[in-house]
């Protein structure tokens, strides 16, 4: 094993995203996932100009239009009256003003497409099947123990193991990820197989009381990705384990939510088969630097800073991670240091996220005063309210 190398934890998004930036930085990469292959589960992100940018300076323009949607606009709906609240321009508008474009894709066709790239790296070494267990760290370097017993030395530790990551138990000891009371029902079709009307090319938000549903293109636009967000006060979940987020759901319960909402959205519901269920878990917002690094170890992705969906970014800022920790490893090694510079570059913007993701939620699912006031904001406000250059300008040094 190379002791120079950087060690990664996890295969998903933020893991494969860094091993590319690592590679490319000319580091040495020994990636593990503890899975027997590469999988993501069968759902549908956004990403924002701040994230294709990035993509697209990897190199992965070509393969990402291959396989991404690029919607025309976004339109935010009343799920009770269906009215049309605000609309924000996506599309040419989104390439001319952020230099990049907006795009919807699937989960494992982004994962597939990073992995293609990795694997194209000389520089990477990648193990599947390798739970670990643990690791330690002195001033020569970083060891990781795997749970068959064996152990891998490098110089440095990125853990981009998810919401649940063993590495930052170990690092930061704080605890399990505590429940928020809000649940995703997620599910993907063909559209194809819908019925006209409810066929879509634009991202669509229905907001309604304690809930909202957004539904988008991806695989190029034949498919639908519809996720509909239900706090737990409406009492339609099951009870069961509440670890996980892969777990069957039952369409009735997602109709019973929405009982009060407009026949479009009720007839989409409806015609969507296969719905998934996952309890949405959170931490605290990031403090400082060290909660992202402390000497050779440093966390990425979920593993430092899991966020609400509500504002389409856990993914983008894993990238946005894995491109910053290229950047300091191109500037100062694989050492200490380049973690530190890492840290700082990325913790206050994704503290900045996460708050911003909480406040949506508190937003999207208001009722009463709030919720007037919110619909006339996005009257009155249009695109200046939707548009959100601090987030999609970003990052560009």
């Amino acid at each position: 094993m190379n002791r120079a190398s950087v060690l990664v934890v996890g295969g998903g998004i933020g893991g494969l995203a860094a091993a590319l930036a690592g590679a490319r930085a000319g580091v040495p990469v020994q990636l593990f996932e503890r899975s027997p292959v590469f999988a993501e589960v069968g759902a549908g992100i956004q990403l924002g100009p701040n994230v294709t940018r990035l993509l697209h300076g990897w190199g992965l323009q070509q393969g990402l239009e291959a396989v991404a949607a690029y919607p025309d606009q976004l339109v935010i709906r009343s799920a009770e009256t269906g009215t049309v609240l605000g609309q924000l321009r996506l599309g040419a508008q989104a390439q001319a003003r952020y230099g990049a474009p907006y795009a919807t894709i699937h989960r494992a066709d982004l994962q597939a497409l990073l992995l293609q790239a990795v694997q194209g790296e000389a520089g990477v070494t990648l193990g599947l099947a390798q739970p670990i267990t643990g690791f330690e760290q002195d001033e020569s370097g970083v060891r990781l123990q795997h749970a068959d017993g064996g152990q891998s030395s490098g110089a440095l530790l990125v853990g981009a193991d998810g919401l649940w990551s063993r590495v930052r138990q170990q690092l930061l000891g704080d605890g399990a990820p505590r429940p928020t009371g809000h649940v995703a029902y997620r599910a993907m079709v063909p559209q194809a197989t819908l019925p006209a009307a409810l066929r879509c090319q634009s991202v669509v938000v229905w907001l309604g009381a304690g809930l909202h549903l957004v539904q988008y293109p991806v695989r190029g636009g034949d498919w639908l990705n519809v996720v509909a967000l239900v706090e737990d006060r409406l009492q339609v979940v099951r009870a069961g384990d509440r670890s996980g987020w892969d777990h069957a759901a039952l369409g009735a319960d997602l109709q019973l939510a929405l009982r009060s909402a407009t026949a479009d959205l009720r007839a989409l519901v409806q015609a969507v088969e296969g719905w998934r269920l996952w309890h949405l878990q959170i931490r605290d917002t990031l403090r400082s630097a060290s909660q992202m690094a402390q000497g050779r170890v440093a966390l990425l992705g979920d593993a430092a800073h899991p966020m609400l969906p509500y504002l389409a970014q856990g993914a983008g800022m894993a990238i946005e991670d894995a491109r910053a920790l290229g950047q300091a490893l191109a500037t100062a090694g694989a050492t200490p240091k380049a973690l530190a510079h890492y840290a700082q570059a990325r913790w206050q913007r994704n503290a900045r996220v996460q708050k911003r993701s909480l406040r949506n939620a508190w937003i999207f699912h208001a009722t009463g005063p709030v919720r007037w006031g919110r619909d006339l904001a996005m009257r009155l406000l249009g695109e200046r309210l939707l548009d959100l250059p601090w987030l999609y300008g970003g990052p560009r040094n």
